[in-house]
């Protein structure tokens, strides 16, 4: 009889999992961008940096933590590439989503609380333009490649990998990489640092989606998945 350790977790546990570790991604950049702008008097670059600072550091943790529960997703299009490989039932996806993007909100709420800002709030931070439609597509092109090939070649690497891809986007990308329909749409509640006015918000989550298409489409050519199933067909 298998050790209950190397069950995997059931339906509840991973959307559990999914709900805090995207509300603690979402406090940790909504919460620095606030404690960031605060400090760095009128500075905006320090503010970034703190903020990026914060946020990488944060999904390396995050990643670590709740990777072995549920996958650690945070994100909407890393849950539908990974249904569409076949690391997860498709039956499941949407409640994923759903837990990723309350979190997201959950996570919102929490940050704006700790800093006595209002619980939720329209942003009116404009992020317009092609320039930061074309950004999130690089952002989410990359993340997505990232993800992919550290989790086909080297998987131990992948909570360095994607923190450290997230940190350097920031910087990047004109944008500032939010490359995550999940928190795009949760930063549209927050009138801070890290707000998106919600008339932008649509454009952003377009763009992730295409960008995730084109990189499952790509990366899947470059390093194609090794599946059971695909073992089964070459040993046969």
């Amino acid at each position: 009889m298998p050790d209950d350790r190397d069950l995997p977790p059931n339906l509840t546990r991973r959307l559990a999992s999914e709900f805090v570790a995207t509300a603690f991604l979402l406090a940790t950049v909504v919460g620095s961008g606030i404690m960031g702008e605060r400090l760095a008097g009128g500075n905006v670059a320090i503010a970034l940096l703190a903020n990026t600072m914060a946020t990488g550091a944060a999904l390396v943790a995050l990643i670590f933590t709740f990777g072995p529960i549920s996958g650690s997703h945070m994100n909407p299009v890393v849950t539908l590439v990974e249904a569409a490989k076949g690391a997860i039932a498709w039956s499941e996806s949407a409640a994923y989503l759903a837990a990723q993007i309350l979190g997201a909100f959950g996570g919102v709420a929490a940050a704006d609380i700790m800093f006595g800002e209002p619980v939720f709030a329209v942003s009116r931070h404009i992020r317009s333009g092609g320039a930061q439609m074309f950004s999130e597509f690089v952002a989410t092109f990359g993340l997505i490649g990232v993800i992919h090939c550290c989790v086909r070649f080297k998987p131990v690497i992948v909570p360095f990998a994607v923190g450290a891809y997230i940190t350097a986007a920031y910087w990047f990308t004109a944008s500032t990489s939010f490359a995550n329909p999940a928190v795009t749409l949760a930063r549209a509640a927050t009138d801070t640092f890290a707000g998106i006015r919600p008339a932008d918000a649509p454009g952003f989550v377009a763009a992730q989606f295409a960008g995730a298409i084109a990189s499952a489409v790509f990366f899947g050519w470059l390093a194609p998945s090794v599946t059971l199933k695909s073992e089964k067909e070459s040993r046969s």
